[in-house]
């Protein structure tokens, strides 16, 4: 954990305080955090359709 920087904490915590639903992805190459990927789930509810609406 070496090249982990305050920065780099700051910026995986804010990440993961601000996720409702979804992942994160954290690239390391070389030992040392190069990338934080969000990818965040918006789901919405199906409307039920009447019989008539078929």
């Amino acid at each position: 954990m070496a090249n982990v920087t305050d920065r780099k904490l700051k910026n995986i915590i804010e990440a993961i305080e601000r996720l409702e639903y979804g992942s994160l992805n954290i690239t390391v190459h070389d030992g040392e955090i190069t990338q934080v990927d969000i990818t965040e789930k918006n789901r919405f509810p199906l409307a039920k359709k009447t019989k008539t609406e078929r």
